[in-house]
């Protein structure tokens, strides 16, 4: 008679990976990479829209998911993002618990970094999905903004802390921006076709920039509301867009950022087709 083998951590985790890294979960994680384009996709095509004189749209997660649920089956759309973000958000927290399959997935780094993604995706996903349910989701990020950055105001030190988070939100977008130019997006790339690499690099390096800038901005606008010790100074993407079309480059300015967020979303979906395992 087999004695049965008590579990060492090494099994399990070596399981959880294979759990995560399955057939069934990888095809989810596409799914929640288009589900991500298509976010990213349609607030840069908004942000093109107040570039090119239309005041009324709004160019952010809550602006997409409208736009979105006005489309034929509206609703099945909206929920099917949700859907598919939450599965991303899983998948990026499985990467940052077990480490990525990309290169270099197990650095501390690179778990950090995937526990960023899956804090982001969760908050968009759990706003996609009341929007789908009719409880909001919808907000304009301008005032779920200024609303958190007042609470946290009322914390102990909470200056002290927006203006640390300001500063970071400043460094990552500077950081993605450099990681763009460097084309750190391929170690997440499997095989390319020859005839597919440069427009990807195309829409990796444009879009990374594009996103790099905007969370530059409205990183900037956060230290100066700690600065000031105002929350009204803090603005959301939508805000953060429209200031770029008050700069001396113009709307051409907003303009260029905004296809630059619509190349990452189409970037979402060539990491969709061509990911990596």
């Amino acid at each position: 008679m087999r004695t049965a083998r008590t579990p060492t951590p090494a099994s399990v985790r070596g399981g959880a990976r294979r759990a995560a890294n399955s057939s069934a979960m990888t095809a989810a994680a596409r799914g929640g990479l288009v589900a991500y384009g298509v976010i990213y996709l349609l607030v840069g095509l908004i942000a093109l829209r107040i570039a090119l004189g239309d005041p009324e749209s709004q160019a952010d997660s809550g602006g997409a998911l409208r736009a979105l649920a006005q489309q034929p089956f509206g609703n099945f759309l909206v929920w099917a993002v949700g859907v598919g973000l939450a599965a991303l958000a899983l998948w990026r927290l499985s990467e940052a618990v077990l480490g990525a399959a990309r290169p270099g997935g197990h650095k501390t780094e690179e778990r950090l970094r995937s526990t960023g993604r899956f804090l982001v995706l969760a908050v968009l996903s759990a706003s996609a999905l009341a929007f789908a349910a009719g409880s909001g989701g919808g907000g304009s990020s301008d005032r779920r903004s200024e609303d958190l950055t007042a609470r946290v105001f009322e914390l102990p030190a909470g200056r002290w802390l927006v203006g640390a988070v300001g500063l970071a939100t400043v460094v990552l977008g500077v950081w993605s921006g450099v990681r763009a130019l460097r084309r750190e997006y391929r170690k997440e790339l499997g095989p390319v076709p020859a005839r597919m690499r440069r427009p990807v690099d195309v829409l990796g390096v444009a879009g990374g920039i594009a996103r790099g800038i905007v969370f530059a901005v409205a990183g900037g606008f956060v230290v100066v509301a700690a600065v000031r010790y105002d929350a009204d100074e803090v603005k959301g993407l939508d805000d953060s867009l429209r200031t770029l079309a008050g700069t001396p480059a113009g709307p051409w300015l907003l303009a260029a950022v905004a296809v630059g967020l619509a190349l990452y979303g189409l970037l979402m979906f060539a990491l969709a087709r061509w990911h990596r395992g």
